[in-house]
């Protein structure tokens, strides 16, 4: 008669899997965009900074975002 070994529960382990870095949170992807976008949109108006507003939407696009 074969005996069966029987591994340990602790011994067995999932594959390694790759670390992920955390997932960047809007509110702090683009800083320098959302900065100038900002401080155009209070001092000018936002009808008047359409040029910022969308490199920031381009910046955030490029991270992954959707805008």
């Amino acid at each position: 008669m074969a005996t069966l070994a029987v591994s340990e529960p602790s011994a067995f382990q999932a594959p390694a899997q790759p670390e992920q870095k955390p997932a960047l949170k809007p509110c702090c992807a683009c800083p320098e965009t959302k900065q100038a976008r900002d401080a155009c949109i209070i001092e000018k108006g936002e009808e008047n900074c359409g040029h910022l507003i969308e490199a920031h939407k381009a910046c955030m696009r490029a991270l992954g975002f959707k805008i």
